[in-house]
């Protein structure tokens, strides 16, 4: 435990992220895979004719999951390279096969290929627990889509909307780097068996200058990994804009999340809404009446970590020369990694409030017959003039009434009295039953109610459906 506390351990292991995505940026994920990709590779150049027998693959098979690290650890001290010492490994637990083991491939082969395999697995990750907060806002919109509440534009009041149809907005941007992240992950393709410099020159020979047999390699070792194909060209490494590609839509699925966090933060403010609060929580170390949302401000903080880390694989990208450099390795095992723990911490957290949003329907009535009569002027103008009002006569009556109510609560405080100004003048001809006819927040609310209903039925649900289990995150703090 004290060696523990003196070392440095990342906050996504022990406070954020979940044990399956740690998972897959683990060693032992890793270094498996390698071997997998080993074991493809001697099992497609068997099939292709060169001389690899079926012990020497079954041997290969039955240590793909008992890593002797120990041995690997202590090549990489000597020879100063992990791949070598983990094929150094490998082979002293499989003599026979030893000698077949990495055959014409390069580092790349097992580096890069892994990679390729851990940005389709994470991205899984990501995608199920997206779809779990889709379905969960889905169903929260649908039990609020007739409370009216405020619309805000500058953060100003501006009309009347539902709150439903407010967590539409922040499902179809989530709706959208979900189709994003599939569409990436559907035409991600392996690295395949390229060589030190793209070329396959290794392959050609060891295959006679068969190049069908080559190309064939590739199709059998995709085939194995479960991929439709390898790509068309590349370097030693697949292209590093991939790695971009994909940063770029977890900064996406960031900016989602921050808008929707930062939104309930501020509806928090206003008491209209909430996120979970546990019934021992602490909001504060010195004011025991707070309710912080500690859940929300997590997100943000996240999401601004992700989208500024976005920024790491693009100048990798542009930084490549030619064939291929290695400044790109250090920064890749780390902003690649990261910026999946975090968008997997992120959607732990959505996934927690929004399965547990407070309304404060009362309060959200509340603020909006504060502001209703101010929105309802042109209503109560035209109800007026039907009564024989004129209708310029009431504009500049109404204009003056309403700034004059404003300018009181401003400055003497108390509440509007536009109602009883207009109640008061006989030119509008309007009695109360008429005007809180015209107060009705739902008159107002526009297709609020079936642009709900037609967002969760013809675009929520289908990207919901495809869930498998209902994902709950209990958090860890």
């Amino acid at each position: 435990m004290k060696e523990m506390r003196d070392s440095y351990i990342s906050p996504f292991s022990t406070r954020y992220a979940s044990t399956e995505m740690q998972k897959i940026f683990s060693e032992n994920f890793k270094f498996t895979t390698w071997r997998k990709l080993w074991l493809a590779l001697a099992k497609a150049e068997k099939q292709l004719g060169l001389q690899i027998t079926d012990e020497q693959i079954d041997e290969l098979e039955k240590n793909l999951y008992n890593i002797n690290y120990d041995v690997a650890i202590a090549r990489e001290a000597e020879v100063r390279h992990d791949v070598m010492s983990h094929i150094y490994a490998y082979g002293k637990q499989c003599p026979k096969a030893e000698a077949i083991i990495h055959l014409g491939a390069t580092s790349c082969y097992v580096g890069d290929n892994t990679d390729i395999i851990i940005l389709r697995e994470a991205s899984q990750i990501i995608l199920k627990k997206a779809r779990q907060v889709v379905k969960n806002l889905s169903q929260f919109a649908l039990k609020y889509k007739d409370l009216a509440c405020l619309s805000y534009t500058h953060l100003q009041p501006a009309q009347i909307s539902t709150v439903g149809k407010r967590a539409t907005l922040w499902i179809y941007d989530l709706v959208q780097d979900i189709e994003e992240l599939e569409d990436r992950v559907d035409k991600l393709l392996l690295l395949g068996s390229k060589g030190t410099t793209g070329t396959q020159a290794s392959f050609m020979e060891l295959f006679e200058n068969d190049e069908e047999k080559v190309k064939e390699l590739e199709r059998l070792i995709a085939k194995e990994m479960g991929f439709t194909g390898c790509v068309p060209v590349s370097g030693q490494t697949y292209s590093r804009k991939v790695d971009a590609y994909f940063l770029a839509i977890l900064s996406g699925f960031a900016q989602s999340a921050y808008k929707f966090a930062n939104d309930l933060r501020i509806l928090q403010a206003f008491e209209e809404m909430e996120e979970p609060f546990a019934e021992n929580q602490i909001g504060s170390s010195a004011m025991p009446y707070k309710r912080n949302p500690m859940r929300c401000e997590r997100i943000t903080a996240l999401a601004r970590f992700v989208i500024v880390n976005a920024l790491n694989p693009a100048f990798t990208a542009a930084s490549q020369w030619f064939e291929r450099t290695l400044d790109d390795s250090a920064n890749k095992r780390i902003s690649i990694a990261e910026s999946f723990l975090a968008v997997d911490s992120i959607l732990n957290i959505y996934i927690n409030v929004s399965s547990n949003l407070v309304v404060y329907k009362q309060v959200i009535n509340r603020r909006i017959m504060e502001k209703l009569p101010f929105m309802a002027t042109e209503n109560i103008m035209m109800r007026a003039v039907k009564k024989g009002g004129n209708r310029q006569e009431l504009h500049e009556k109404l204009r003056t009434y309403s700034h004059a109510s404003t300018r009181k609560v401003k400055m003497e405080g108390g509440t509007h009295n536009l109602i009883e100004k207009i109640l008061a003048d006989k030119d509008f001809h309007l009695t109360v039953e008429e005007i809180n006819e015209i107060l009705n927040p739902n008159l107002y609310i526009g297709r609020s109610v079936r642009q709900v209903e037609e967002f969760v039925q013809q675009i929520a649900e289908p990207v919901y459906s495809k869930l498998d289990t209902e994902i709950q995150c209990q958090l860890k703090i």
